[in-house]
């Protein structure tokens, strides 16, 4: 057979795409509804792909925003002159739309609801098309040995070389295409450990009480930071498995690992429970009371990610109410009674955060008219700048209304030192509104915080005035 009548099958799943259709559509469905995850055994009994059509039937997949190999696809445009077939194991409701946007195929071959496209079933099917040797394949699985082994030739991609070993013995072996280096550095995005700086709040408690000299007090907020950050991790991670439509959308988020490919869906789907479960542990270690408010914060975290951030006001309430909650958290894990005056200005201060980070989002969006899975449209612009430049500016009101109490006077010497905060403050807050006003804000404060000059300045001398205060 010559080459231009050998037909070049490509496999779907980890191979043309960087994610498995399957595991997305799962999330999409448990995103539209919870209780689908009680359905899911009850279809799996009937069979895969059984199980397949019915997701398929009730979501629906963003074809053009998928994560695509580019090498995948240029081989592709560059084998016009031979017959290209999609043969996978995703259902043809889904597989059908991605042939259709891609304009690179002849012919689909996929589930259909009663049988499973996968492995020796594809085997069979391809030879009954296209006869022994009658075609090249391309895979990144296992479980494509069965194709293998009656393939002309053998593309082995995003799999290690022991695979494109074993394929090279039943198959003559043209192209060997790794995955691409991910690694720590992509799980450390996604695990999100710069956003553990926010975890630090619970150390405010232990801080404006001035119990900072006992070990055994600062050893139980330790524990309680990084109880925080595992179950923090664990939740972005879910909240990246649930949002990846809407991250793919975003000029930015689209580079998150779990959006872009670079580490696959089911690693999230495992690890995502382990972090969360080590963090408890850890909670429950620290002190029992502490545990219930790190629950507290889990069920509010997710609860953010499947429903509240899309409806708007309501989620940067949420949004500030978490950063709140770690301090309530760090207060009881040390068991220091809380200060009304923390939380009033916490309260203030977080929710102009919240807005600024709402506000930095749809800026990002703003040609688009409506922010992808937000409740918010371009319009909204002003509204939220004014909201959170207000409440910033309570935030400081709340602060000298505290220097010049009571409170105030028993817990430091010099309270009247303490005023040189409020000008600080009022600086920061004008300016990191003026620096979102002009597009230059990133999309979270607290990166801004950490990396901007100014804001580390700041940060010094507002810890030099308390030194000086105390």
């Amino acid at each position: 057979m010559s080459v231009e009548q050998r037909a070049e099958c490509i496999d779907l799943d980890g191979t043309l795409l960087r994610t498995d259709l399957l595991y997305e559509s799962v999330l999409l469905l448990l995103r539209r509804n919870l209780l689908y995850i009680f359905l899911l055994p009850v279809w799996l009994l009937h069979g895969k792909a059984r199980l397949k059509r019915e997701i398929a039937r009730r979501v629906r997949v963003e074809v053009d925003t998928l994560p695509y190999d580019p090498r995948v696809v240029k081989f592709l445009r560059d084998t016009r002159y031979r017959p290209r077939v999609l043969c996978t194991a995703s259902d043809e409701l889904v597989a059908r739309p991605i042939a259709e946007h891609l304009g690179l195929f002849e012919e689909t071959l996929a589930s259909d609801g009663r049988v499973n496209l996968g492995g020796a079933a594809k085997a069979r099917v391809l030879v009954e098309r296209f006869g022994e040797k009658g075609f090249d394949y391309t895979g990144n699985s296992r479980v494509d040995m069965h194709i293998w082994r009656h393939a002309r030739h053998a593309r082995v991609v995003n799999a290690p070389a022991s695979l494109a070993m074993r394929a090279s013995s039943v198959a003559t072996l043209e192209e060997h295409w790794p995955a691409p280096a991910a690694g720590i550095p992509a799980w450390l995005k996604a695990l999100r450990f710069h956003q553990w700086l926010k975890n630090l709040l619970v150390f405010l408690p232990l801080l404006a009480a001035h119990a900072f000299t006992d070990v055994a007090t600062v050893s139980r907020s330790v524990l309680a930071f990084l109880a925080f950050g595992l179950c923090a991790s664990g939740v972005y991670v879910v909240n990246d498995l649930l949002d990846l439509q809407n991250d793919r959308q975003h000029p930015r988020k689209r580079h998150r690992p779990f959006a872009s490919g670079h580490l696959p869906i089911l690693h999230g789907m495992l690890v995502a429970p382990v972090l969360t479960i080590a963090g408890f542990a850890l909670a429950w270690l620290a002190a029992p009371a502490f545990a219930g408010v790190l629950a507290i914060y889990w069920v509010a975290t997710f609860g953010y990610s499947l429903w509240f951030k899309r409806v708007e006001m309501l989620d940067v309430c949420v949004l500030a109410g978490l950063y709140t909650i770690r301090i309530i958290g760090g207060a009881v894990a040390v068991s220091v009674p809380l200060s009304f005056w923390l939380l009033a200005f916490s309260m203030f201060l977080f929710l102009s955060l919240a807005v600024l980070k709402r506000y930095t989002e749809l800026a990002g969006m703003e040609g688009q008219g409506q922010a992808s899975g937000r409740g918010y449209a371009a319009a909204d612009l002003p509204l939220l700048q004014s909201l959170g430049a207000a409440s910033g500016y309570i935030a400081v009101l709340v602060l000298a209304l505290y220097i010049n109490s009571p409170e105030s006077v028993e817990l430091y010497s010099r309270p009247r030192v303490l005023w040189l905060l409020c000008p600080l403050l009022l600086y920061w807050v004008s300016r990191a509104w003026s620096v979102a006003h002009r597009r230059k804000m990133h999309d979270d404060p607290v990166v801004f915080a950490v990396t901007d000059p100014v804001s580390q300045v700041v940060v010094g001398l507002c810890g030099l005035v308390v030194l000086g205060a105390i």
